[in-house]
C-alpha cells in the first residue's frame, strides 16, 4: 500500500457547483489512503503525430446484440484525429471523436454526427486508447453502432494496435491544458479538478472511487503511459449483482437489455459483501481488489479526456467520485469557458 504518500493540490477556481458540497468532498478525498501509485518520467508518446503502421481487426460478441458477432478495425489515416466510419452507411460522413459530437452520456458514450443513425455506443473503451497510448490519427471502421465486448476488457485492442505498430508522421503533435486550475462540483459528494500542464505534456491522475459495497473505497495515482494503460485496460466495466440479476430476469422483457452480451466473464460483478466472480488486480496485503478504481481510471477517465479532437489533453486530473456524465460535461465546460489553451 502507499498509506505514507500524501498528495496535494493547489486551489481550484470552482467552475460549477457548491463551495461548501466540493470542500466537504475534498475533506474525505484528502482522507482515503491512495493503495498504488505509478510515476514515470516521461509519456512515453511521440513528439510527432502519430497513426498505424497497417490495419488491425478485433472481432468480439456484440456488446449490445450478444448473440452476434462484432468487428472493428482500426486504419491509418492521413486527416488528424481519431475518425469513426460506419461502413454500412456510405452515405455519412465519418463522425470525428471530439467532445461536439457526443450524443450522449447516460450509460454510456455514445459518438454521432450527420444521420440519427450514424452512431457507436459504448466507445469509451476503444477511444481511451487515444490517451492512453499517445495514437492521434485513426479511423475507427465498423458496420455497427455495437461495439464488440470482450473477456479481457480493451486489452485485445490494446494488442491489436500495438501488433499494426504506431508510426510517426511529419507534423508535430498539438497539446491542449487548462489555462488554471478548476474544479467541477457534483450533487452527491463527487468532484474532478484539472490542473495546467507540468511542463512535462503528460496526464497524471489521482482517481477515487466510493461504493457501499464489497468495492469500498480505493484510490489510485498514477502517470498515463502505454505501459500503465496496457495494465489498467484489463480492469472490466462493473455492475452490482441486482444489476445483473434483474438484466437476466426482468431485463429479457425489455429491447435494452434482452440483447446484452454481458456474463460474470466479461464484467465484474459485486455485492455488498462478495464478488460474483474473480475479481483483479489484488492489492496485496488486504483483501482489496482494485479493478474497479483502474477500470474507472483507464477507461473511463481517459475516454473523456480523448475528446478534446485532434489535440492531446495534458495536466493532472484528479477525480472522486466522479462518473460519464460528470466527466463529459466538465469537459464540454472547459471548451464553452474557453479554459483550453495550447500547451
Amino acid at each position: 500500500m502507499a498509506e505514507s504518500q500524501k498528495f496535494s493540490y493547489p486551489q481550484c477556481r470552482l467552475v460549477r457547483g457548491s463551495q461548501a458540497s466540493l470542500d466537504a468532498a475534498l475533506a474525505r478525498f484528502n482522507a482515503q489512503p491512495v493503495d498504488d501509485i505509478r510515476l514515470a518520467e516521461a509519456s512515453g508518446w511521440s513528439a510527432r503525430r502519430t497513426t498505424l503502421a497497417t490495419e488491425c481487426s478485433v472481432e468480439g460478441v456484440g456488446t449490445f446484440r450478444g448473440r452476434e458477432k462484432r468487428t472493428i478495425t482500426f486504419a491509418p489515416s492521413s486527416r488528424p484525429g481519431w475518425w469513426i466510419r460506419r461502413t454500412d452507411q456510405p452515405e455519412q460522413l465519418d463522425t470525428l471523436v471530439d467532445i461536439a459530437n457526443l450524443w450522449t452520456s447516460a450509460r454510456n458514450l455514445v459518438l454521432r454526427s450527420g444521420s440519427p443513425h450514424n452512431y457507436l455506443r459504448m466507445v469509451e473503451h476503444i477511444i481511451a486508447l487515444k490517451a492512453g497510448l499517445g495514437l492521434d490519427d485513426v479511423v475507427l471502421k465498423t458496420n455497427s453502432g455495437d461495439p464488440p465486448l470482450f473477456d479481457d476488457s480493451s486489452v485485445p485492442l490494446v494488442n491489436a494496435v500495438r501488433g499494426a505498430g504506431l508510426v510517426d508522421k511529419l507534423e508535430t503533435a498539438s497539446y491542449v491544458t487548462v489555462r488554471e486550475p478548476v474544479a467541477f462540483g457534483g450533487t452527491r459528494g463527487d468532484f474532478l479538478l484539472f490542473l495546467p500542464d507540468d511542463g512535462s505534456r503528460m496526464i497524471h491522475l489521482d482517481v477515487a472511487i466510493n461504493w457501499n459495497t464489497v468495492i469500498g473505497d480505493q484510490r489510485i495515482v498514477f502517470d498515463v503511459t502505454p505501459e500503465t494503460f496496457a495494465y489498467g485496460a484489463y480492469a472490466r466495466t462493473n455492475a452490482t449483482h441486482r444489476q445483473y440479476q434483474i438484466a437476466k430476469t426482468f431485463g429479457l422483457l425489455f429491447a435494452d437489455t434482452r440483447n446484452l452480451g454481458y456474463n460474470k466473464k466479461n464484467i465484474l460483478i459485486h455485492g455488498h459483501r462478495r464478488w460474483y466472480g474473480d475479481p483483479r488486480f489484488p492489492l496485496a496485503g488486504t483483501d482489496k481488489f482494485l479493478e474497479p478504481v483502474w477500470h474507472r481510471a483507464t477507461l473511463d477517465l481517459l475516454a473523456a479526456l480523448a475528446l478534446t479532437g485532434p489535440d492531446r489533453f495534458v495536466g493532472t486530473v484528479v477525480s472522486y467520485r466522479s462518473g460519464h456524465t460528470q466527466d463529459c460535461d466538465a469537459v464540454r465546460a472547459l471548451y464553452r469557458n474557453d479554459l483550453l489553451v495550447t500547451a
